[in-house]
């Protein structure tokens, strides 16, 4: 058993202090913030993570879902999954974040699981989760055993010879099709970072996911207001009906006037090394007819650049029928 330090953090404060402290007094320690504990003592106990100090932020009051003033909304990073899904403020105006967060994992688990948590959430690639495995996401330098190896649910878009792991979070890819902001609370102050750069693609150094700095917190999840007039979806296809990781998702929040897209935001799940925003689809798409066959068109050109690996081609074309059904599902009654 590998022995660890653990403290309890009352404020957010105090949490990093207790982050800058630990990694001085341990010269360097690997420090990790501890709330539902759903994905980090999972890790510990395959071996994948191991802390030298935990501290525990589940009593940090960060646990509220708030109208934003200007509009929109924040959310507290220990707002749990389920009342987050639940909440009719989330329910009216962004539904396809409540959507997200039902198709994943169990009730049990939503009902433990935080906002920043699920944010967070870390790979479930088999080389990555499995120490006797090589992984440059766990161990730099000692290859992606994915790539020549079993593959079949990994990246097709955002992959590098490095790493070719999913984000699994399936609320991360409503988050980006909302635009949300991610606020940081670090050793320097506060910072807003829009989700869409929070996560960072593999590249040539996989192990850096985010880019938080050692010691920061998320503290909140902010929403813009919802655009009037907007619909959206959130479309999960996997192996199983329950309790499964996306093979590809899409979330989709659209606006239609006069049978026309006047505005749309697009991100896919399953297929990305980070929820992937199809910006390029975004731009075409604003201003054509609310149709199947613009939906066929677009879908065509968004997985363009995919690149997929020995056993998971069959992405591409999933991909893009998920697309087209997406955009019909919050376009086709209005």
């Amino acid at each position: 058993m590998d022995s660890f330090r653990y403290v309890r953090a009352k404020d957010e404060s105090q949490a990093i202090t207790f982050a800058r402290r630990a990694k001085t007094a341990q010269q360097g320690a690997d420090i990790r913030y501890i709330a539902g504990g759903t994905t980090l003592v999972d890790l510990m106990k395959l071996d994948v993570e191991r802390p030298q100090t935990l501290i525990d932020i589940t009593h940090l009051p960060l646990t509220e879902i708030e109208a934003a003033p200007g509009g929109g909304v924040e959310i507290g990073a220990m707002v749990r999954n389920s009342d987050l899904a639940h909440h009719p403020l989330v329910q009216r105006d962004y539904p396809v974040l409540s959507e997200a967060l039902l198709s994943g994992a169990s009730a049990q688990l939503r009902n433990k699981a935080t906002t920043s948590g699920n944010l967070l959430q870390r790979t479930r690639c088999m080389y990555f989760r499995d120490v006797a495995m090589p992984c440059n996401k766990r161990e730099p330098g000692s290859g992606c055993g994915a790539i020549t190896g079993i593959n079949r649910t990994m990246a097709i878009l955002g992959g590098s010879e490095h790493c070719v792991a999913t984000n699994p979070s399936d609320m991360n890819v409503a988050l980006v099709a909302l635009e949300a902001v991610v606020r940081i609370h670090g050793a320097a102050g506060s910072r807003d970072i829009p989700i869409a750069d929070f996560h960072l693609p593999p590249g040539a150094t996989p192990q850096r996911e985010t880019v938080l700095q050692p010691g920061d917190l998320v503290t909140h999840i902010v929403l813009p207001a919802a655009a009037p007039g907007s619909r959206s979806t959130y479309l999960k296809l996997r192996d199983r009906a329950s309790y499964e990781f996306a093979l590809v998702s899409a979330a989709v929040v659209a606006t239609v006037e006069a049978g026309r897209i006047q505005r749309v935001r697009i991100a896919l799940g399953g297929v990305g090394t980070t929820p992937w925003r199809l910006i390029d689809a975004e731009r075409r798409l604003t201003g054509m007819p609310a149709t199947p066959d613009s939906y066929q068109q677009i879908a065509a050109a968004a997985l363009k650049d995919a690149r997929p690996l020995s056993q998971n081609g069959f992405k591409v074309a999933l991909a893009q029928r998920c697309l087209v059904h997406a955009l019909r599902q919050a376009t086709e009654t209005v």
